[in-house]
């Protein structure tokens, strides 16, 4: 299988990316990305709620040459949620103090992080029109390079019909949402698939204080019949039906562990894991359904 999915930016993205949601720190942040760049891994996923692109730009900045790579031979992913009573200029500064903290010319791949607004109910109708302005930017921002393709998180389908209805020119490159065996969801991939827009999970793995779905017992089934462990299981599944993933880790075992996924899932075993959504329904994340 290609593990690249081509943008329709005409940019590739890695279908392996290396999740850093809470990590941070300067030192931790160095460690785990040279365990991340030695293993193989060419993604480097963050967001600005994370707090940890100034982290990651001064690791990059020593990690390049030390593994003899160029900035353009790794992709970068940032996001950031709109603020109630913040207009474009806001968003627009967002992005460029991205730029500053990454110490990079351009992202490769900027996201609306959340459908909603912080500090604004979900069910206020002023979502709509700020889900609007941080899109013009963006639109801007990759006109002008800043942003090599753009896109959004954890939209469901009313979000993406309704960007498309009115997207300024640019239709979104990618959609990044909770994705795995206890929960996904068919009509919003049908619908990203037809629309050219490259899905990608997070949450493949659960979550950090939940082992429900490592612990699945058929998820279980599988990795001792593969000779495999359930983490490379749930993400090779993902793989195997075209979907990004973005597993994080710090130790480099489990680095090391995410990245190794040479191996098929057979189709009958594929099945059982993907009837796992209909026994189970599982979520571990926030719900952006709710969002007007």
């Amino acid at each position: 299988m290609n593990l690249s999915f081509k943008l329709n930016s005409g940019h590739s993205i890695p279908l392996i990316g290396f999740g850093t949601y809470q990590i941070r720190g300067n030192h931790l942040i160095y460690e785990t990305l040279d365990y991340a760049l030695k293993a193989g891994y060419r993604h480097i996923d963050t967001a600005v709620v994370y707090r940890n692109e100034e982290h990651i730009g001064n690791a990059l900045k020593t990690l390049l040459p030390k593994h003899n790579l160029k900035r353009e031979d790794i992709f970068i992913t940032s996001k950031l949620i709109s603020q109630r009573d913040k207009g474009e200029q806001f968003v627009e500064e967002l992005v460029q103090k991205s730029l500053a903290n990454l110490q990079t010319e351009y992202i490769d791949l900027y996201l609306i992080h959340w459908p909603g607004v912080s500090g604004l109910q979900v069910s206020h109708p002023e979502n709509v029109q700020y889900r609007k302005n941080a899109w013009n930017v963006l639109c801007k921002l990759h006109r002008e390079g800043k942003c090599r393709s753009i896109g959004v998180s954890n939209y469901m389908v009313k979000h993406i019909r309704e960007l498309l209805a009115d997207c300024n020119g640019v239709r979104p490159a990618v959609n990044q949402v909770e994705w795995h065996p206890h929960f996904f969801q068919p009509e919003l991939l049908e619908l990203c698939r037809s629309e050219g827009i490259f899905l990608q999970a997070y949450s493949s793995l659960g979550t950090s204080i939940s082992t429900d779905l490592r612990d699945d017992p058929v998820v279980a089934e599988v990795a001792t019949r593969l000779n495999r462990s359930p983490a490379q299981i749930l993400l090779r599944w993902a793989i195997q039906r075209n979907v990004g993933i973005l597993p994080k880790a710090r130790s480099q075992a489990h680095i090391d562990e995410n990245i190794a996924l040479d191996f098929e899932i057979p189709p009958q075993d594929m099945e059982l894991i993907d009837d796992l959504r209909n026994t189970s329904g599982a979520k571990y994340s926030w719900d952006p359904d709710t969002v007007v």
